[in-house]
């Protein structure tokens, strides 16, 4: 497969080189700012209608699949990323405090949603299972994230973080919003079921919203000067790292548990991916006005191109896998 970058990740790296050259301060900061938090609440607001009562209770009939995802997720990965941010007091010339506590966010974050979903389309995998998991992933990650982010915190001595402010702020701003959007989805389903294209569309412009305000914000807050290019260069490297190391823990734990290869294209897919759609929202609520905002969401929004392109590889070759079993068996 030739590697190629998409459009939106071209208008991601756009936003940092637009915040980096002409950064939004001063009064127009502000604004953007505010505007960024009204469209974060309005995308949980819509996330809420989109997603059925199904979806969000979802998933029992597989529940050892999906203890294994939810595992991989929520517990492995946090605890693998302690002793990165571990570096951050060992060699902080690589490691910048604010990186470090970045890769503590990367790890409580929940699955991404669409590309778990499609990659294991993409795949032949279990889809039933990769949509009830990833869609379950991210409704508990809402509570989830913060409260194992507070935990990681709190155990790695990392201060500057507000414990009631966070909740009040994930309350308030994401819960709130999600269940009046699910309260309202008798009304509002049928509408979210027809224009699906265009939420895709929102979301990632509430996504390119956050990322320039967010590096607008780190620019001006000296974030090039206090981010070498070696801590640029680590954060890339740990990154496919951590996504190789998930991958090959899934697979040798579907294996270890019996599991056919269909879930193990779900398990794979769901349990090493990190979501960029939940996690920049959730960090502009858990991080607002953080003044190392651009270091904190550097390694999600890494971890994230590195997914997308291993994953499209890594899809093609469980297609082979699983076609030639299935015709294996017909024989």
């Amino acid at each position: 497969m030739p590697f190629r970058i998409d459009t939106f990740t071209l208008l991601l790296l756009g936003a940092i080189v637009l915040a980096s050259v002409l950064p939004a301060t001063g009064t127009a900061g502000d604004v953007l700012a505010t505007a960024g938090t009204i469209a974060v609440a309005l995308l949980f607001f819509f996330h809420g209608a989109a997603l059925s009562r199904e979806q969000i209770i979802a998933g029992a009939t597989h529940w050892r699949l999906h203890i294994l995802i939810t595992a991989l997720t929520f517990v492995f990965f946090p605890l693998a990323v302690l002793p990165i941010h571990g570096l951050s007091d060992l060699a902080p010339s690589w490691m910048p405090r604010d990186l470090g506590l970045g890769f503590l966010y990367l790890g409580v974050l929940p699955s991404a949603v669409s590309s778990s979903i499609a990659y294991t389309a993409m795949a032949k995998g279990n889809v039933p299972a990769a949509i009830c998991s990833a869609a379950a992933s991210n409704v508990f990650g809402m509570m989830l994230t913060p409260f194992l982010l507070l935990l990681l915190v709190s155990t790695s001595g990392t201060g500057e973080f507000s414990v009631a402010e966070a909740l009040k702020d994930i309350v308030l701003q994401l819960l709130l919003p999600f269940m009046v959007g699910h309260a309202l989805r008798p009304w509002l389903g049928g509408f979210m079921g027809r224009n699906e294209s265009m939420m895709a569309r929102y979301d990632k412009c509430v996504i390119w919203l956050i990322v320039y305000s967010a590096f607008s914000h780190s620019v001006a807050s000296g974030l090039w000067q206090n981010l070498p290019v070696k801590a640029i260069v680590l954060a890339i490297l740990l990154c496919f790292g951590l996504l190789g190391l998930f991958m090959l823990m899934a697979r040798i734990l579907v294996r270890r548990f019996g599991f056919s290869l269909e879930d193990e294209a779900a398990v794979v897919f769901c349990g090493s991916k990190k979501s960029l759609a939940s996690g920049l929202p959730m960090a502009k609520v858990l991080f607002s006005g953080h003044p190392g905002f651009g270091m904190i969401v550097l390694p999600i929004m890494c971890y994230n191109q590195i997914q997308v392109i291993v994953g499209a590889i890594l899809a093609q070759k469980y297609k082979a896998r699983i076609e030639a079993q299935a015709g294996g068996s017909k024989n």
